[in-house]
């Protein structure tokens, strides 16, 4: 049971490290949004293939246009700040307390 609860707990800090990670791409995918970068620059499109397949799922299954203003990437960013305050540590207080 050790090893599981030290896996599930490993599991957990990659997750919260990628969310972090990913928060912030969200972030620059916003900013860069505002500024209109060259598309032909790999670094933009790297940002830009990791983000608009998320926006796009939220676009459709969300109205998240109002007055011209696209609010899909704080809805990604509510999404991630819920996965870290609360399904993270639930799962590590599953692991540290047993599935009972």
């Amino acid at each position: 049971m050790v090893i599981w609860a030290n896996f599930v707990i490993t599991i957990t800090q990659m997750l919260q490290m990628l969310l972090q990670l990913y928060f912030w791409v969200v972030i620059i995918a916003a900013i860069m949004s505002w500024i209109e970068p060259n598309p032909y620059n790999p670094i933009v499109r790297a940002i830009y293939s990791l983000t608009e397949p998320v926006f796009d799922w939220v676009r459709t299954h969300m109205p998240v246009m109002f007055g011209g203003i696209d609010f899909s990437p704080m809805v990604v960013i509510f999404a991630i700040y819920f996965m870290q305050s609360f399904l993270i540590p639930t799962m590590r207080q599953l692991a540290i307390g047993g599935f009972n």
